[in-house]
């Protein structure tokens, strides 16, 4: 013991001096809690696991920049879907009403649940695993199914990257390879394929050149083997990226973040320059109020905002794990909340500009077809000339124009009009046709392409752009996995991350053969919506009621330096909780209202037709949603009845220079109310609630544990009847 101690000051001194448990702190060698005779528990000790306890949280992982740690957050978040899924949204609900209700619920859900998950991400500085078992162990399979539904959806999601690296290799070349429709040859007569000519040149490209599709889920038809090589491109970058850990994603954020920004920027000055631009632009703004009072409305804006910002994944969590713990994550949720909804608004000009380019050529296309139909009707006295207007010119038919005759031709011939098999061509029907995903994507954005001046050059932006979007967000759905386990098991991070990278392709498999399509489908509609939905109320509920509101406000107030406003207590305590339940109860009765199905491509039809799913695929569709959800009620039961060990029976704690660190993974039976935040920002968080009396295995007694406002920490122990020569 040290010389200056007041321990030792005593032994050699008659005089008398005053000690306190601070001072002992402050002056003494570290002693272990564990080593000592106030181990309580009756727990060996084992050097090598504390060790690598205290090592893991002293040097744990941290962002490079603050620049760094908020591009992984928007890179996550901003994804595929923003640019394929909202704008669809946007058109099918209203257009420009539809913001109305999206930015509603943004700032009642999204941002009140998104900074719920940065906060406890970057308090307890562990994965979703880790942080769930600190908060309420009972409720530790929220952890556990966040990591299932991220492998779920990772599986699917880095087979649309792959898809996208495809298109991206075949833009080099001109003119694009889905430009026009192939030649055949049958005998000595070269004619159109016929599958493509009864559809259209990119449509063909999509379904027979890079798909290969069957016609239904039934049919594999084995392993397109080009698409499996994109899906091992893409899993292997996906390993590159993550196999430092955030040292390596980190890195690859700077790119794959910013640069969709600079190709979206410069398609929206391309596609304001095009001709119809306006016209789409003005379409998806005009707003239809009457949709705003549609319910239907309210909940896919509240699914788009749930999984717009990555709520219930983990990655959240993670990504926020590696902070410092004085950082204002306040101002990050705000800012990441709202770069998610610009991005969208971004993205969704960018889409209708070209789409209303696109709308323009079709429109026109359909004029010039059903012109030389009409002109067919002249030649052949089926239709008399007194019915085409004097100022008409067939040679520079305009639609409106077209749109005169066609009225006047439909007013004369109304009895045998729909003989006639004329178009109404009006620019409005083409603006109206719905897309969105894979047939936004890889049809009518590429369709819209081949009419671009130097489309090669787009082509490779907006698929380099799609790679990009892509790869960040599986980023932030692969962290959802890694962090977790490497936290809680303590496996070699580069090992687990080459070997669930491994793994993950083997699986995927089941997406790059001829009926991989479907099965993406089925994946993307059935196994994260509900189990995702049950994750975030749960998660809600820990942190707003079990642990309680007003707590969990005081430790914000501690570790940020100021107090969140008011307006998170009440959405925490109470909007959030209801909003998400109405939002789990109405996906649950769409589930039930709308048939599982699917949209097959049949070859001899050259066209999309609704199918079912087969009783096999409906067994696959079920397990995927009991699969995710069961770490849920499974981890409770075994926790509740004390089937497995959820650390109730462990107390560490270590007492440092200056310093006191303390760790109880759970409490005993009816506490699951624990303090997830420390004093001091700059400490490891402390689980333990003060006030507490702890009860060690074996004892008669407790030990009373009471805060009093000693050190740096305001906290100290006071333990009954232990003489001082023992601490």
């Amino acid at each position: 013991m040290p010389k200056n101690s007041k321990v030792t000051q005593r032994e050699h001194s008659s005089e008398h001096v005053t000690e306190s448990v601070a001072d002992l702190l402050a002056h003494e060698e570290p002693v272990d809690y564990k080593r000592s005779v106030l181990n309580v528990t009756g727990e060996a000790w084992d050097k090598q696991k504390d060790g690598e306890e205290e090592l893991d949280a002293e040097n744990r992982p941290a962002w490079n920049s603050k620049l760094q740690y908020i591009l992984a957050q928007i890179g996550y978040s901003v994804g595929l879907g923003n640019v394929w899924r909202f704008p669809y949204l946007c058109q099918k609900n209203g257009g420009g009403a539809y913001l109305v209700p999206y930015l509603v619920l943004l700032i009642i859900i999204g941002l009140p649940l998104f900074f719920l998950e940065l906060a406890v991400g970057q308090r307890i500085r562990r994965g979703s695993i880790g942080v769930w078992n600190y908060i309420c162990p009972r409720l530790g399979g929220i952890g556990y199914a966040s990591c299932l539904v991220c492998f779920f959806v990772g599986l699917y999601y880095n087979v649309i990257i792959g898809w996208s690296i495809f298109y991206f290799f075949k833009s080099f070349q001109y003119p694009l390879p889905w430009s026009e429709c192939p030649i055949v040859k049958n005998g000595s007569v070269a004619v159109v394929e016929t599958e493509c000519e009864r559809s259209s040149a990119t449509t063909y490209f999509w379904y027979r050149e890079a798909l290969d599709i069957s016609n239904s889920i039934s049919e594999s038809g084995g392993l397109n083997w080009k698409m499996t090589l994109c899906l091992l491109v893409a899993w292997s970058l996906v390993g590159l990226a993550m196999i430092k850990g955030i040292q390596s994603s980190g890195k690859v954020m700077y790119f794959s973040s910013l640069f969709p920004y600079v190709v979206l920027v410069c398609f929206l000055v391309r596609g304001l320059l095009l001709r119809g631009a306006v016209d789409g632009i003005m379409h998806m703004f005009t707003p239809k109020l009457d949709k705003m009072l549609d319910p239907q409305v309210w909940r896919e804006a509240a699914t788009q905002v749930f999984f717009a910002l990555g709520l219930g994944f983990g990655g959240v969590i993670a990504f926020s794990s590696y902070n410092k713990q004085d950082n204002n994550c306040h101002f990050d949720a705000t800012l990441v909340s709202f770069i998610n909804f610009f991005t969208s608004v971004l993205a969704t000009l960018v889409v209708f500009a070209v789409l209303g380019f696109k709308a323009n050529i079709m429109n026109e296309k359909c004029v010039v077809e059903n012109a030389e139909k009409i002109l067919g009707y002249l030649n052949t006295n089926v239709l008399s000339h007194d019915l085409i207007p004097p100022h008409v010119n067939f040679s520079h038919l305009t639609a409106k124009d077209y749109n005169e005759m066609y009225r006047v031709i439909m007013t004369v011939k109304e009895g045998h009009f729909k003989e006639l098999g004329l178009d109404a061509c009006l620019l409005e029907d083409e603006l109206d046709k719905s897309v969105q995903g894979t047939g936004l994507a890889f049809i009518a954005f590429t369709e819209a392409m081949t009419h671009f001046p130097a489309s090669p050059f787009w082509s490779v932006m907006f698929f380099l752009m799609l790679i990009n979007l892509g790869l960040g967000s599986m980023i932030g759905t692969m962290s959802g996995i890694t962090t977790p386990i490497i936290d809680t098991f303590k496996v070699r991070k580069e090992v687990f991350t080459v070997g669930c990278c491994i793994f993950a392709f083997v699986v995927g498999l089941i997406f790059v053969q001829r009926s991989g399509n479907y099965f993406v489908t089925m994946f993307d509609d059935y196994s994260a919506t509900l189990p995702l939905t049950v994750v975030v109320i749960l998660e809600n509920i820990a942190v707003a009621w079990i642990y309680g509101t007003k707590k969990f406000m005081q430790e914000l107030t501690e570790m940020l330096g100021f107090r969140p406003y008011q307006f998170y207590y009440y959405t925490w305590k109470y909007v959030s909780p209801i909003c998400m339940a109405v939002l789990m109860t109405a996906s649950i009765i769409q589930l039930g209202v709308s048939p599982p199905g699917y949209s097959a491509w049949i070859r001899e039809e050259a066209a999309e037709k609704f199918l079912f799913y087969p009783s096999w695929a409906m067994a696959i569709l079920i397990s995927l949603i009991i699969l995710a959800s069961l770490p849920l009620p499974l981890v409770f039961i075994l926790r509740q009845f004390h089937l497995v060990s959820d650390g109730s029976n462990t107390l560490s704690v270590t007492y440092k220079k200056g310093r006191m660190m303390k760790d109880i993974s759970n409490l005993e039976d009816n506490d699951e109310t624990r303090f997830i935040l420390s004093k001091v920002p700059s400490e490891t968080p402390s689980p333990m609630p003060t006030h507490r009396s702890y009860l060690g295995p074996g004892s008669n007694s407790p030990m009373e544990m009471s805060s009093a406002p000693n050190g740096r920490y305001g906290s100290g122990y006071l333990t009954a009847g232990t003489p001082e020569s023992e601490l």
